[in-house]
């Protein structure tokens, strides 16, 4: 038999070294951090502002956007005018709920607002939020 050295026998390590692990955890941290805000959907518009409370919100919205030149946006599908009644109405046919959300660019005419508000109540909605940016 050999002879054991002063200080013990020499074992293999168990010890897992996360070091490593946290290094590439914090840099997926970081990744994520800088690309969520630029993950939002829809059409570039500017939004008035207004002073109310935020909606709370149980399933996925159905959005109609109106741009600054007039064109009008389902999600991110462009609608023509003639068509936006016949396609929300096959929208709300698929749908329990028939509430509209309605985004207007605030240099859009008047005119183009008040026409997606009567396609979507000629379609059938029955509730309509107006979304808006909260005050500065």
């Amino acid at each position: 038999m050999g002879a054991l050295q002063p200080g013990g026998t020499r074992r293999p390590m168990s010890e897992i070294n996360v070091t490593p692990f946290v290094d590439v955890m914090l840099v997926l941290l970081i990744i994520f951090m800088v690309t969520a805000p630029m993950m939002q959907q829809g059409i570039d518009i500017d939004l008035p502002e207004t002073t109310t409370q935020a909606l709370r919100i149980q399933d996925e919205p159905l959005v109609l956007s109106v741009d600054s030149k007039g064109k009008y946006f389902l999600g991110r599908s462009e609608v023509v005018p003639e068509e936006l009644t016949e396609k929300l109405q096959a929208i709300f046919d698929g749908r329990d709920s028939k509430e509209i959300f309605l985004r207007a660019d605030e240099n859009v005419a008047y005119r183009h607002v008040v026409q997606a508000l009567a396609a979507a109540r000629l379609a059938g909605a029955t509730k309509l939020g107006m979304v808006t940016e909260p005050e500065s």
